[in-house]
Protein backbone atom coordinates (compact mmCIF):
# COMPACT_ATOMS: atom_id res chain seq x y z
CA UNK A 1 0.00 0.00 0.00
CA UNK A 2 1.33 3.21 -1.12
CA UNK A 3 2.04 6.13 1.96
CA UNK A 4 0.01 8.32 0.32
CA UNK A 5 -3.21 5.06 0.58
CA UNK A 6 -2.53 4.47 4.02
CA UNK A 7 -2.62 8.23 5.05
CA UNK A 8 -5.74 8.39 3.73
CA UNK A 9 -7.63 4.96 5.04
CA UNK A 10 -6.08 6.57 8.36
CA UNK A 11 -7.72 9.52 8.35
CA UNK A 12 -10.83 7.89 7.08
CA UNK A 13 -10.52 6.04 10.18
CA UNK A 14 -9.94 8.92 12.81
CA UNK A 15 -13.03 10.77 11.04
CA UNK A 16 -15.14 8.13 11.56
CA UNK A 17 -14.35 7.36 15.48
CA UNK A 18 -14.62 10.73 15.88
CA UNK A 19 -18.17 10.90 14.37
CA UNK A 20 -19.28 8.49 16.71
CA UNK A 21 -17.78 9.73 19.89
CA UNK A 22 -19.60 13.21 18.85
CA UNK A 23 -22.79 11.21 18.24
CA UNK A 24 -26.00 12.24 20.60
CA UNK A 25 -26.06 11.16 24.17
CA UNK A 26 -28.49 8.64 25.84
CA UNK A 27 -28.95 9.57 29.85
CA UNK A 28 -30.61 7.94 32.37
CA UNK A 29 -32.72 9.47 35.52
CA UNK A 30 -31.09 8.46 38.52
CA UNK A 31 -32.23 7.81 41.41
CA UNK A 32 -30.39 9.32 44.46
CA UNK A 33 -30.05 12.83 43.99
CA UNK A 34 -26.61 14.16 45.27
CA UNK A 35 -25.89 18.23 45.42
CA UNK A 36 -29.12 20.45 45.00
CA UNK A 37 -28.60 18.41 44.37
CA UNK A 38 -30.70 16.77 46.61
CA UNK A 39 -33.50 18.08 45.49
CA UNK A 40 -37.39 16.11 45.71
CA UNK A 41 -37.47 12.76 44.07
CA UNK A 42 -40.72 13.19 41.05
CA UNK A 43 -41.52 11.71 38.16
CA UNK A 44 -39.44 11.91 34.82
CA UNK A 45 -40.74 14.09 32.82
CA UNK A 46 -40.07 14.95 29.28
CA UNK A 47 -37.43 17.42 28.64
CA UNK A 48 -38.88 21.27 29.47
CA UNK A 49 -37.82 21.87 25.18
CA UNK A 50 -37.51 19.63 22.95
CA UNK A 51 -33.47 18.92 21.89
CA UNK A 52 -31.96 20.29 19.16
CA UNK A 53 -28.84 20.91 17.49
CA UNK A 54 -27.79 24.33 17.58
CA UNK A 55 -28.43 25.38 13.44
CA UNK A 56 -24.83 26.85 12.54
CA UNK A 57 -25.73 30.72 12.44
CA UNK A 58 -29.57 30.47 13.56
CA UNK A 59 -30.72 33.05 16.31
CA UNK A 60 -30.66 30.62 18.97
CA UNK A 61 -30.02 30.22 22.47
CA UNK A 62 -28.17 26.86 23.87
CA UNK A 63 -29.17 26.11 27.47
CA UNK A 64 -27.92 23.71 29.37
CA UNK A 65 -29.33 21.88 33.00
CA UNK A 66 -30.32 19.05 34.57
CA UNK A 67 -33.49 20.17 35.46
CA UNK A 68 -36.26 17.88 33.99
CA UNK A 69 -39.24 17.25 36.25
CA UNK A 70 -41.56 18.70 38.48
CA UNK A 71 -41.13 21.44 39.74
CA UNK A 72 -38.06 22.44 38.37
CA UNK A 73 -39.43 22.02 35.07
CA UNK A 74 -41.78 23.99 36.12
CA UNK A 75 -40.26 26.92 37.11
CA UNK A 76 -38.06 26.47 34.02
CA UNK A 77 -40.65 27.10 31.61
CA UNK A 78 -42.16 30.07 33.55
CA UNK A 79 -38.60 31.71 33.05
CA UNK A 80 -38.84 30.38 29.66
CA UNK A 81 -42.24 32.23 29.02
CA UNK A 82 -40.83 35.54 30.31
CA UNK A 83 -37.86 35.07 27.97
CA UNK A 84 -39.92 34.13 24.72
CA UNK A 85 -42.29 37.06 25.86
CA UNK A 86 -39.45 39.20 25.80
CA UNK A 87 -37.27 37.81 22.50
CA UNK A 88 -39.84 36.21 20.32
CA UNK A 89 -37.45 35.58 17.97
CA UNK A 90 -34.93 33.64 19.59
CA UNK A 91 -35.23 30.05 19.16
CA UNK A 92 -34.12 28.08 22.71
CA UNK A 93 -32.27 25.05 22.08
CA UNK A 94 -33.11 22.98 25.74
CA UNK A 95 -29.85 20.45 26.11
CA UNK A 96 -30.90 19.38 29.03
CA UNK A 97 -29.78 16.21 30.52
CA UNK A 98 -31.78 14.26 33.67
CA UNK A 99 -30.12 12.79 36.34
CA UNK A 100 -30.08 13.79 40.03
CA UNK A 101 -28.60 16.69 40.89
CA UNK A 102 -26.26 16.79 37.39
CA UNK A 103 -24.75 13.65 38.28
CA UNK A 104 -24.76 12.77 34.30
CA UNK A 105 -25.23 16.69 33.00
CA UNK A 106 -21.88 17.08 34.97
CA UNK A 107 -20.03 14.24 32.72
CA UNK A 108 -21.45 15.62 29.25
CA UNK A 109 -20.88 19.47 30.24
CA UNK A 110 -17.54 18.23 30.83
CA UNK A 111 -17.31 16.65 27.22
CA UNK A 112 -18.11 19.35 25.59
CA UNK A 113 -16.45 22.09 27.24
CA UNK A 114 -13.16 20.27 27.06
CA UNK A 115 -13.67 19.26 22.90
CA UNK A 116 -14.31 23.33 22.77
CA UNK A 117 -18.18 22.58 22.29
CA UNK A 118 -19.84 25.16 25.13
CA UNK A 119 -23.50 25.66 25.47
CA UNK A 120 -24.57 29.23 25.26
CA UNK A 121 -25.33 29.40 29.16
CA UNK A 122 -25.30 26.60 31.75
CA UNK A 123 -26.42 25.60 34.90
CA UNK A 124 -24.16 25.28 37.92
CA UNK A 125 -23.64 25.43 41.41
CA UNK A 126 -22.53 28.84 43.24
CA UNK A 127 -19.06 28.83 44.49
CA UNK A 128 -16.33 26.34 44.04
CA UNK A 129 -18.82 24.22 41.46
CA UNK A 130 -17.74 26.62 39.00
CA UNK A 131 -14.78 28.35 39.77
CA UNK A 132 -12.65 25.57 40.49
CA UNK A 133 -13.72 23.80 37.38
CA UNK A 134 -14.22 26.35 35.00
CA UNK A 135 -12.92 29.74 36.36
CA UNK A 136 -9.26 28.35 36.86
CA UNK A 137 -9.33 26.78 33.57
CA UNK A 138 -9.79 30.32 31.75
CA UNK A 139 -12.79 28.64 29.97
CA UNK A 140 -15.97 31.13 31.51
CA UNK A 141 -16.12 34.84 31.08
CA UNK A 142 -16.99 36.90 34.46
CA UNK A 143 -20.24 38.43 34.16
CA UNK A 144 -19.80 41.22 36.66
CA UNK A 145 -20.42 43.45 33.43
CA UNK A 146 -24.04 42.34 33.51
CA UNK A 147 -24.53 42.89 37.43
CA UNK A 148 -23.38 46.53 36.93
CA UNK A 149 -24.99 47.22 33.78
CA UNK A 150 -28.72 46.15 35.53
CA UNK A 151 -27.36 47.63 39.14
CA UNK A 152 -27.30 44.45 41.07
CA UNK A 153 -24.72 45.40 43.29
CA UNK A 154 -27.39 46.90 45.52
CA UNK A 155 -30.11 43.94 45.28
CA UNK A 156 -27.79 41.10 45.53
CA UNK A 157 -26.51 40.57 49.37
CA UNK A 158 -22.95 41.00 49.65
CA UNK A 159 -22.05 37.27 51.00
CA UNK A 160 -23.79 35.90 47.71
CA UNK A 161 -22.07 38.06 45.51
CA UNK A 162 -18.64 37.33 47.74
CA UNK A 163 -19.32 33.61 46.99
CA UNK A 164 -20.09 34.05 42.95
CA UNK A 165 -16.66 36.26 42.95
CA UNK A 166 -12.74 34.94 41.81
CA UNK A 167 -9.89 37.63 41.36
CA UNK A 168 -12.18 40.53 41.65
CA UNK A 169 -15.21 39.18 39.14
CA UNK A 170 -18.49 37.97 39.20
CA UNK A 171 -18.69 34.71 37.21
CA UNK A 172 -21.85 33.39 37.63
CA UNK A 173 -25.93 34.78 37.90
CA UNK A 174 -28.00 33.53 40.90
CA UNK A 175 -31.43 32.72 40.28
CA UNK A 176 -32.36 30.84 43.40
CA UNK A 177 -31.54 30.33 47.07
CA UNK A 178 -31.79 26.94 49.20
CA UNK A 179 -31.55 26.67 52.72
CA UNK A 180 -29.48 23.24 54.11
CA UNK A 181 -29.47 24.33 57.77
CA UNK A 182 -33.07 23.43 58.01
CA UNK A 183 -35.06 21.08 60.52
CA UNK A 184 -38.40 19.67 59.89
CA UNK A 185 -40.55 18.22 62.50
CA UNK A 186 -43.90 16.48 63.36
CA UNK A 187 -45.82 18.87 65.63
CA UNK A 188 -48.02 16.30 67.03
CA UNK A 189 -45.66 14.29 68.14
CA UNK A 190 -43.87 16.77 70.17
CA UNK A 191 -47.03 17.93 71.61
CA UNK A 192 -48.11 14.07 72.37
CA UNK A 193 -44.66 14.06 74.28
CA UNK A 194 -44.74 17.22 75.81
CA UNK A 195 -41.86 18.64 74.50
CA UNK A 196 -41.02 21.55 72.04
CA UNK A 197 -38.64 21.52 69.04
CA UNK A 198 -34.98 21.72 70.31
CA UNK A 199 -32.69 24.67 69.72
CA UNK A 200 -29.43 23.42 70.97
CA UNK A 201 -28.09 20.57 70.96
CA UNK A 202 -28.52 19.63 74.61
CA UNK A 203 -31.91 20.35 73.89
CA UNK A 204 -31.97 17.73 71.18
CA UNK A 205 -30.55 15.08 73.24
CA UNK A 206 -32.86 15.57 76.25
CA UNK A 207 -35.65 15.46 73.52
CA UNK A 208 -34.03 12.17 71.66
CA UNK A 209 -34.18 10.29 75.08
CA UNK A 210 -37.74 11.08 75.95
CA UNK A 211 -39.00 10.47 71.99
CA UNK A 212 -37.03 7.23 72.54
CA UNK A 213 -38.37 5.83 75.51
CA UNK A 214 -41.83 6.58 73.77
CA UNK A 215 -40.94 4.41 70.69
CA UNK A 216 -40.38 6.88 68.32
CA UNK A 217 -37.63 7.75 66.04
CA UNK A 218 -36.07 10.58 67.23
CA UNK A 219 -34.39 11.62 63.91
CA UNK A 220 -34.92 10.30 60.78
CA UNK A 221 -31.86 10.02 57.76
CA UNK A 222 -31.97 8.42 54.64
CA UNK A 223 -28.17 8.76 53.16
CA UNK A 224 -28.43 5.74 50.95
CA UNK A 225 -26.54 8.82 49.21
CA UNK A 226 -23.86 9.92 52.11
CA UNK A 227 -24.11 13.39 50.81
CA UNK A 228 -27.28 13.58 53.62
CA UNK A 229 -25.21 12.18 56.22
CA UNK A 230 -22.26 15.23 55.02
CA UNK A 231 -25.06 17.88 54.85
CA UNK A 232 -25.86 16.98 58.38
CA UNK A 233 -22.60 17.07 59.75
CA UNK A 234 -22.34 20.32 58.30
CA UNK A 235 -25.10 22.10 60.30
CA UNK A 236 -23.07 20.33 63.45
CA UNK A 237 -19.87 22.16 62.37
CA UNK A 238 -21.15 25.29 61.73
CA UNK A 239 -23.49 24.62 65.25
CA UNK A 240 -20.55 24.15 67.25
CA UNK A 241 -17.90 26.43 65.65
CA UNK A 242 -19.92 29.25 64.87
CA UNK A 243 -20.50 31.05 61.41
CA UNK A 244 -16.92 32.50 61.20
CA UNK A 245 -15.60 29.09 62.57
CA UNK A 246 -17.25 27.26 60.14
CA UNK A 247 -16.34 29.36 57.32
CA UNK A 248 -12.64 28.95 58.32
CA UNK A 249 -12.39 25.45 57.64
CA UNK A 250 -12.95 26.22 54.35
CA UNK A 251 -10.13 28.54 54.07
CA UNK A 252 -7.38 27.60 56.11
CA UNK A 253 -8.04 30.03 59.01
CA UNK A 254 -9.91 27.07 61.21
CA UNK A 255 -7.92 23.67 62.10
CA UNK A 256 -9.85 20.78 61.20
CA UNK A 257 -7.28 19.13 64.12
CA UNK A 258 -8.77 21.58 67.03
CA UNK A 259 -10.61 20.44 69.81
CA UNK A 260 -13.96 22.56 68.84
CA UNK A 261 -13.65 19.66 65.13
CA UNK A 262 -13.62 16.89 67.88
CA UNK A 263 -16.46 18.16 69.39
CA UNK A 264 -18.30 18.18 66.67
CA UNK A 265 -17.59 14.92 65.33
CA UNK A 266 -18.46 13.97 69.07
CA UNK A 267 -22.07 15.54 68.72
CA UNK A 268 -22.75 13.57 65.48
CA UNK A 269 -21.65 10.47 65.96
CA UNK A 270 -23.98 10.89 69.78
CA UNK A 271 -26.65 12.05 67.05
CA UNK A 272 -26.35 9.36 64.90
CA UNK A 273 -27.79 6.88 68.27
CA UNK A 274 -31.11 8.06 67.41
CA UNK A 275 -31.44 7.51 63.79
CA UNK A 276 -33.43 5.00 62.09
CA UNK A 277 -31.43 1.64 61.94
CA UNK A 278 -32.30 1.10 58.14
CA UNK A 279 -30.80 5.03 57.08
CA UNK A 280 -28.61 3.74 54.88
CA UNK A 281 -31.26 2.35 53.02
CA UNK A 282 -33.46 5.19 52.34
CA UNK A 283 -33.34 8.31 50.26
CA UNK A 284 -34.05 11.82 51.99
CA UNK A 285 -37.22 11.85 50.60
CA UNK A 286 -37.93 8.66 52.72
CA UNK A 287 -36.67 9.87 56.06
CA UNK A 288 -39.17 12.94 55.54
CA UNK A 289 -42.17 11.07 54.87
CA UNK A 290 -41.17 9.16 58.42
CA UNK A 291 -41.82 12.37 59.75
CA UNK A 292 -44.62 12.75 57.99
CA UNK A 293 -45.97 9.70 58.88
CA UNK A 294 -45.13 9.66 62.82
CA UNK A 295 -42.65 7.32 62.84
CA UNK A 296 -40.13 9.74 63.35
CA UNK A 297 -39.95 13.28 65.01
CA UNK A 298 -37.40 15.33 63.22
CA UNK A 299 -35.11 15.28 60.25
CA UNK A 300 -32.57 17.39 58.66
CA UNK A 301 -32.91 18.73 55.27
CA UNK A 302 -32.17 21.14 52.87
CA UNK A 303 -35.46 23.41 52.03
CA UNK A 304 -36.50 21.21 48.99
CA UNK A 305 -38.12 19.08 51.70
CA UNK A 306 -40.78 21.78 51.85
CA UNK A 307 -41.84 20.88 48.68
CA UNK A 308 -41.65 17.59 49.00
CA UNK A 309 -44.13 17.87 52.37
CA UNK A 310 -46.42 20.19 49.97
CA UNK A 311 -46.24 17.77 46.88
CA UNK A 312 -47.97 15.32 49.46
CA UNK A 313 -50.73 17.42 50.67
CA UNK A 314 -49.42 18.90 54.45
CA UNK A 315 -49.41 22.40 54.75
CA UNK A 316 -46.18 24.23 55.86
CA UNK A 317 -46.99 24.71 60.13
CA UNK A 318 -49.71 22.74 60.31
CA UNK A 319 -48.72 19.33 58.96
CA UNK A 320 -45.15 19.95 59.79
CA UNK A 321 -43.10 22.32 61.10
CA UNK A 322 -40.12 23.73 60.07
CA UNK A 323 -37.07 25.51 62.08
CA UNK A 324 -33.16 25.97 62.12
CA UNK A 325 -31.42 23.28 62.94
CA UNK A 326 -29.70 22.45 66.49
CA UNK A 327 -27.58 25.54 67.49
CA UNK A 328 -27.62 27.30 64.28
CA UNK A 329 -30.48 29.61 64.79
CA UNK A 330 -29.01 33.22 63.43
CA UNK A 331 -27.43 31.45 60.57
CA UNK A 332 -28.79 30.70 56.89
CA UNK A 333 -26.45 28.02 55.44
CA UNK A 334 -27.05 28.33 51.70
CA UNK A 335 -26.57 27.12 47.96
CA UNK A 336 -27.53 28.63 44.76
CA UNK A 337 -28.18 27.63 40.87
CA UNK A 338 -26.70 30.04 39.16
CA UNK A 339 -26.20 30.29 34.90
CA UNK A 340 -23.05 31.09 33.42
CA UNK A 341 -21.10 32.44 30.47
CA UNK A 342 -18.55 30.17 28.57
CA UNK A 343 -15.62 31.82 26.56
CA UNK A 344 -16.89 31.43 23.11
CA UNK A 345 -20.45 31.27 23.41
CA UNK A 346 -22.05 30.84 20.22
CA UNK A 347 -24.92 33.12 20.87
CA UNK A 348 -23.26 35.31 23.14
CA UNK A 349 -25.77 37.98 22.91
CA UNK A 350 -28.25 35.59 23.56
CA UNK A 351 -26.68 34.20 26.28
CA UNK A 352 -26.37 37.88 28.46
CA UNK A 353 -29.88 38.30 27.10
CA UNK A 354 -30.76 35.31 29.02
CA UNK A 355 -28.49 35.78 31.86
CA UNK A 356 -29.98 39.34 32.41
CA UNK A 357 -33.91 37.95 32.45
CA UNK A 358 -32.32 35.18 34.77
CA UNK A 359 -31.51 37.62 37.17
CA UNK A 360 -34.18 40.11 37.36
CA UNK A 361 -37.12 40.38 39.16
CA UNK A 362 -39.56 39.29 36.82
CA UNK A 363 -37.76 35.97 36.09
CA UNK A 364 -36.31 34.89 39.54
CA UNK A 365 -40.23 35.87 40.78
CA UNK A 366 -41.56 33.47 37.84
CA UNK A 367 -39.16 30.70 38.47
CA UNK A 368 -38.81 30.26 41.94
CA UNK A 369 -42.28 30.15 43.60
CA UNK A 370 -43.19 27.12 41.34
CA UNK A 371 -39.40 25.20 42.03
CA UNK A 372 -39.57 25.55 45.89
CA UNK A 373 -36.74 28.11 46.66
CA UNK A 374 -36.52 31.77 47.55
CA UNK A 375 -34.72 34.77 44.99
CA UNK A 376 -31.65 35.90 46.02
CA UNK A 377 -32.77 39.75 45.37
CA UNK A 378 -33.69 41.98 48.42
CA UNK A 379 -36.82 43.16 46.38
CA UNK A 380 -38.93 39.77 45.36
CA UNK A 381 -42.48 39.53 45.57
CA UNK A 382 -43.45 38.02 49.06
CA UNK A 383 -47.00 37.67 48.33
CA UNK A 384 -45.98 34.78 45.36
CA UNK A 385 -44.65 32.63 48.15
CA UNK A 386 -45.82 29.83 50.62
CA UNK A 387 -45.06 30.81 54.81
CA UNK A 388 -42.37 28.72 54.62
CA UNK A 389 -40.64 30.24 51.96
CA UNK A 390 -41.65 33.89 53.08
CA UNK A 391 -39.60 32.69 56.79
CA UNK A 392 -36.53 31.82 54.97
CA UNK A 393 -36.60 35.29 52.70
CA UNK A 394 -36.88 37.30 56.07
CA UNK A 395 -33.73 34.88 57.77
CA UNK A 396 -32.12 35.27 54.43
CA UNK A 397 -31.92 39.24 54.79
CA UNK A 398 -30.89 38.95 58.14
CA UNK A 399 -29.28 36.20 59.33
CA UNK A 400 -25.31 35.33 58.13
CA UNK A 401 -24.76 33.32 55.85
CA UNK A 402 -22.27 30.08 55.35
CA UNK A 403 -21.45 28.11 52.44
CA UNK A 404 -22.55 24.70 52.36
CA UNK A 405 -19.74 21.96 51.40
CA UNK A 406 -22.46 19.12 50.48
CA UNK A 407 -23.91 21.25 47.74
CA UNK A 408 -20.93 22.55 46.21
CA UNK A 409 -20.50 26.08 47.80
CA UNK A 410 -17.86 25.90 50.17
CA UNK A 411 -15.25 23.41 48.79
CA UNK A 412 -14.11 22.13 45.19
CA UNK A 413 -15.73 19.08 43.78
CA UNK A 414 -12.43 17.00 44.55
CA UNK A 415 -12.61 18.13 48.49
CA UNK A 416 -16.48 17.22 48.60
CA UNK A 417 -15.75 14.11 47.47
CA UNK A 418 -12.89 13.25 49.72
CA UNK A 419 -15.07 14.51 52.49
CA UNK A 420 -17.68 11.94 51.32
CA UNK A 421 -15.41 9.16 51.20
CA UNK A 422 -14.46 9.55 54.80
CA UNK A 423 -18.15 10.40 55.51
CA UNK A 424 -18.80 7.03 54.20
CA UNK A 425 -16.75 5.61 56.95
CA UNK A 426 -17.32 7.55 59.41
CA UNK A 427 -21.38 6.99 59.72
CA UNK A 428 -20.48 2.70 60.34
CA UNK A 429 -17.55 2.76 62.61
CA UNK A 430 -18.11 6.31 64.78
CA UNK A 431 -14.68 6.21 64.76
CA UNK A 432 -13.82 10.07 65.83
CA UNK A 433 -10.06 10.26 65.49
CA UNK A 434 -9.92 8.87 62.04
CA UNK A 435 -12.74 10.89 60.71
CA UNK A 436 -11.06 13.44 62.22
CA UNK A 437 -7.50 13.10 60.15
CA UNK A 438 -9.37 12.39 57.27
CA UNK A 439 -11.00 15.32 57.18
CA UNK A 440 -7.73 17.04 57.99
CA UNK A 441 -5.94 15.27 55.16
CA UNK A 442 -8.68 16.17 52.68
CA UNK A 443 -7.95 20.08 53.24
CA UNK A 444 -4.50 19.44 52.79
CA UNK A 445 -4.98 17.48 49.44
CA UNK A 446 -7.11 20.16 48.48
CA UNK A 447 -4.21 22.85 48.79
CA UNK A 448 -5.86 24.75 51.74
CA UNK A 449 -4.50 23.48 54.60
CA UNK A 450 -0.43 22.86 55.07
CA UNK A 451 0.65 19.73 56.31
Amino acid sequence: MSKKLLWLTTLLVILALSLVACGSTTTTETEAPAEEAAEPTEEAAAPVEEEAAPAEGANQLEFFSWWTAGGEADGLNAMYEVFKQQYPDIEIVNATVAGGAGSNAKAVLATRMQAGDPPDSFQVHAGHELIDTWVVADKMEPVTFIFEENGWMDVYPADVIDILSYNGEIWSVPVNIHRSNVAWFNPQLFADNGLEYPKTFDDFFAAAETLQAAGVTPLALGDNGIWASTQLLETVLLGTLGPDGYRGLWTGETDWNSAEVTTALETFAHMLDYVNEDHAALSWDQAAQMVADGDAAMTVMGDWANGYFTSIGLAPGEGYGYAPSPSTEGTFMMLSDTFSLPQNAPHRENAIKWLTLAGSKEGQDAFNPLKGSISPRSDSDRSLYDAYLQSAMDDFASNEITPSLAHGAAASEGWVTAFNDVMTLFVTDRDVAAAQAGMAQACVDAGVCGQ
